[in-house]
Order: structure tokens, then sequence, then C-alpha cells
């Protein structure tokens, strides 16, 4: 749980092993490249069309849902050859798909009219031609009125069908009903252009199977031609001269080693510096392993700047608690691991699939602890006097506690985050600005719940204007020295004061996952009440019609709990936790590294 120390590092070198060089930096991958050129350096070169259709074409590959077994390796593999064989092929099965979805929608309305063929000029005798009409039968008045000649062909328990004779185009309102368009083919053929358009697209599906070979190295290709982009882009970035070139980056510390052998090896001359006070180096955070994905949580709204603090690990363990506040449930939770268990070999597959892995098992394990405690089992509550009754010591139908629950929990993390910028800033004004407004809160929380004690209500009262005082005294920095200033700095005193609604504002916010929580099981106990009422007032079929109202009614319910879980679980983090703990947004590090051969 740390933001990684950076150095600056400079490095000069012969101007003629400048290609190689960055080429080997490529491959070391541990800087964050500066550019020295001021910012004249040409901007990174767009994806050439190339490239654009090569990845398109791999993309339609790995959506492929049977794969064959990659081909690690051919010598004689041309990337081009391919990428227009997988695009015709994408092509081709695109335009098969359309066509055999227009024959189905054909061949669903011409089969009421039977098989039948046009003459060859498409007229009857005496210049006349055929149009078709389905007519309801609440209309079948409306054929009396028919001055043309017409025919009933064909009639269902809906509809008649309608064939009217006419030189031209009868008039749009002959009929209160559009004529239907059969088309010039016969249902026959058009049956027959069915079958071979789905063999074709057996075929096209095949070869496209077939094609997933190429999979890798299609990959691996891609990634040398980014590599090669990123040095090409690297190179602009250098303060050249006709005898030397330097370059200059950003290198984690426990990367000083690497970086320093590098440049012994390849004759560079280094320069190692501590960041300026007034450079913004890029945020690289690090964390364990298994705790990553919380850096994928936090940097998904905000990287924290460089001499900021890494909130990840403390958003990775809120947003677990607060989505299973929101859930409710244990039986959800452990519907929501089945699929985690089904995935879980495909998720260890990678770094980005096991973070989520173990963020999923996270959740799933914790709003299962938090489901049994307050006793939610797909809305079923279990008896007092069952082992599963036993354990319950929560009951979201009782509003007083869980709303002092969920207010405690937000004024505790508010309090954390200003608990943590008064840690990192001991011994300046901002510190005790924020010592203030947890003393605020303190006693803020404690004037609610005093419950009429009147020892916890005097405590409260001065913890409320012990801290009010430290933040309307430490808000400024300015000196007093003269009236201006000492009329500022109490300006500036009473502006920290408007911060009082935020604090009041955010705190409550968090009755969300009391709302939510509750929304979430009363759901689940309505859909059970809905489907047991069906069960008994339908004996038999009332069975199978009460098990579908249940089983529809949780799978809706579980999806919303599951957004408003992943939403308001985040937002609680992302604007008031943040709002109070981060003040300065940082951008990621970004090594100068290859992707070649990555998978």
């Amino acid at each position: 749980m740390s933001i990684v120390p950076l150095k600056k590092a400079t490095l000069a070198g012969r101007a003629g092993d400048k290609a190689q060089i960055l080429a080997d930096l490529q491959t070391l991958g541990c800087l964050h490249l500066l550019d020295l050129t001021e910012g004249s350096a040409a901007p990174e070169k767009d994806p050439s069309e190339r490239d654009e259709a090569a990845r398109s074409a791999l993309k339609y590959l790995k959506n492929t849902k049977r794969q064959r077994r990659f081909l690690h390796r051919e010598r004689q593999f041309d990337r081009d050859a391919v990428v227009r064989e997988v695009l015709d092929n994408q092509q081709r099965l695109r335009a098969l798909s359309d066509r055999r979805d227009f024959l189905i929608n054909r061949l669903a309305d011409l089969s009421p009219w039977g098989d039948f063929h046009f003459p060859e000029d498409h007229a009857l005798l005496g210049g006349y031609f055929l149009w078709f009409y389905i007519l309801p039968h609440k209309h079948a008045g409306e054929l009396e009125r028919l001055i043309l000649p017409w025919q009933l062909v064909h009639a269902s328990a809906k509809s008649l069908f309608i064939v009217v004779l006419s030189k031209q185009e009868p008039p749009v309102d002959l009929l209160p009903v559009a004529r239907t368009h059969t088309g010039a083919q016969p249902l026959s053929r058009l049956q027959q252009e069915l079958e071979d358009v789905e063999l074709n697209l057996d075929r096209c599906e095949g070869e496209r199977e077939l094609l997933t070979r190429f999979i890798l190295l299609l990959r691996q290709n891609l990634n040398a031609a980014d590599d090669h982009a990123a040095r090409i882009f690297a190179q602009r970035q250098t303060l050249d001269n006709p005898q030397f070139f330097v370059l200059q980056g950003w290198v984690p510390v426990d990367q000083l080693k690497a970086i320093s052998d590098f440049s012994r090896r390849s004759g560079l001359a280094l320069e190692l510096a501590d960041p300026a006070a007034e450079e913004q180096p890029p945020s690289l955070l690090k964390n364990p392993e298994a705790l990553a994905a919380g850096e994928t949580l936090s940097t998904f709204y905000q990287t924290p700047a460089y001499r900021e603090w890494d909130p990840s690990l403390l958003v990775f363990f809120s947003f677990a608690l607060f989505f299973s506040m929101i859930l409710s449930d244990a039986g959800y939770a452990v519907a929501l691991s089945l699929p985690l268990l089904f995935f879980w070999r495909r998720l260890s597959a990678s770094v980005v699939g096991r973070r989520f892995r173990n963020l999923w098992a996270t959740l799933c394990g914790s709003a299962t602890v938090y489901g049994v405690l307050v006793g939610g089992y797909f809305g079923v509550s279990p008896g007092p006097d069952s082992l599963l009754g036993q354990v319950k010591l929560l009951d979201v139908n009782n509003f007083d506690a869980m709303m002092i629950i969920s207010v405690v929990i937000g004024a505790g993390h508010i309090a954390l985050a200003n608990g943590i910028v008064t840690v990192r800033n001991w011994g300046t004004p901002l510190a005790w600005v924020h010592l203030g407004w947890i003393t605020t809160i303190a006693g803020s929380l404690s004037l609610w719940l005093a419950a009429g004690n009147s020892s916890i209500w005097t405590v409260g009262e001065a913890l409320v204007a012990l801290g009010l005082a430290t933040v309307f005294l430490f808000s400024s920095s300015r000196p007093v020295d003269s009236f201006t200033n000492l009329a500022l700095r109490l300006v500036d005193g009473l502006r920290g004061w408007t911060r009082v609604t935020k604090a009041f504002g955010d705190i409550l916010s968090y009755l969300r996952l009391f709302a939510l929580g509750l929304a979430s099981a009363m759901l689940a106990l309505t859909f059970n009440q809905i489907g047991q009422g069906v069960i008994e007032a339908l004996p038999g079929i009332g069975l199978l019609l009460g098990g579908l109202i249940i089983l529809v009614g949780h799978t809706l319910n579980l999806g919303l709990a599951m957004m408003s879980g992943v939403i308001h679980g985040l937002r609680l983090n992302f604007i008031e936790f943040y709002g109070w703990g981060l003040s300065e947004e940082g951008y990621p590090f970004k090594a100068f590294a290859r992707k070649e051969n990555r998978s």
C-alpha cells in the first residue's frame, strides 16, 4: 500500500548507438520516458491502416467460440495474407448471416400463401397483376366494398389471406392494412436457397475456426509493430547532438541497480536525482498481489498524485463492505460465487484476470458473512431457535439500528480520510484543520447518539466547539502582521466552516447502505410471497408458475442489487472518501517496455 518512490534518471550516450540503446532500454522496461524537446516532438503516430486491419482481424478471431491450437512459429507467416483471408471470411459470414435472416423472415411471410410461381413477365392474361393482403377478421366487412376482383386463398384463426387482381398497384387505402410483399421467388426456391446459405455458413464458420490457429502469431506480430512504433516515438523525445544524445525518465528506486548495470554495460553516462519540489512525477502503485485489484478500483476514478498516498487497500476493503451491506443476502452471495468457481481457471491465466478473480472472491466472501449476520437467505429469514438464527446479529428491518450503523460507518470512513491527511501533514496547519474535522465529526456523532444522556451531550458539545474552533484558527496560514491580513485570516476561517454542510451531507450519504440493503431484502421477500401465493392459489400448475415467479424475481433482484452495490459502493469511495482524503490528481507510471511475446 504505497506509491513507489522514483528517481529521475538522465542517460547520455553516443549518437550512433541511440537506436540500439533505445531497443535495449525497451527490453529492460523500467523507465517512464520524459520529453526533452519541450513539447516540440511530433505526437505519437496513429496506427496505420495496415495495423488497424490486423487488429480487427485478431479481434474477430478471438471472438470465435471454438478455437484451434495456436501456432507458435511459422517460417513463412504472411501477416497481410492471413489478415486478408480473415477479413474476407468476416465479410462473407456477415453477408451470409444477413441473407439467412432475410430468407427466414421472407419464408415466414410467404408460407401461408403456399408455393406458387408467377408467369415470366409477372402479369396474368390481360395484363393483370396479383396483389396480396393479410386482413384481420374484424375488417372482413371491407371486402364487400371492394370494386377490384379479389379471391380468398386462405383463412387462419386471426386473418384472411386475400389476393386482389389489378393492372396497376391499388391505392394504399384500398384496405385498412398495407399490402404484403411476397417477392418474385416461389416458396420452394427460397427454401432451397436457405439450405444453400446455411451450408455455406457452416463452411464459413469452419474456415473461421481453422484461422484461429494464427491468433498467437498475429498478436505477437502486432506487439512487435507496437514496440517499433514506441521506439520511433521515443527517438523524438531525446535531446540530440551530432556526437551524443541525452534521454531522461523516471525510474523506481527498486530498479536503480538495473538501470545502473544497464548504463555501465552500454557505455552510458548516468545521473540520478530526486524529484524537484516543482516537479510532478508519475504515480506507480505497489500492493500485495492478492489485493492488487484495489489499484484498479482506485485508479478507475482518479490516480493519486505522486506526493499523495495510495488508497488502494482502503478502497478494496471498504468497497467489499459496502457491496455486502447493499446485497444483504447470503444466498445471493453464494449464487454469485458459482460463476466464479466456473471461471476460476480461466481468470487465473492473466494478471488482470487474477486481480478480478481475487476481488470477486472477496466480494462473495464478505457478502456471505454479512448475509449470515443479517439472516438473509434468498429473502427467507431463519427461525430464532435454528443454528443460522442464533448467529443472526443484525436485523435489516430494525430501522433505527441500521441507520445508526450506516451513519457510524460513514462518520468513521470520513474521519479515517481526515486522519490519514493529518498524519501525513503533521506539523503543518493543514494537519490541524483535518484534526479539527475529526473532532467535529466525533462530537456531532456523540450529540446524535446521546439519547438524553447529559454527560455524553456535554462531551459532544465540547468536541464540536473545539473542532470548529480548530478549523477556524488553522484554515489560513497568513501571518497576523497587519489589520488586512487579520481580516483575511478571519475570512479564511469562515470559509473553512463552509465545509460543515459537506461533512453533514457526506456522512448522511452513507444512509444509502441501509436504504439499498433494505430494498434488496424487501424485494426478495416480496417475490417469495407472490410466488407462494400463486402456488397456494393454483394447485398443480401453480407450482410451476410460482417457481418461475420466484426464480425470475430473485434473478432481477440480484441484478439490481449487484448494480447498486458496484455503483454506490464505489461512489462512496470516489466522491465522499476521496473528497476528504485526496486533494491532488496525478497520472500513471507508464514504463517504456516491450509488448512482444507477452500474453
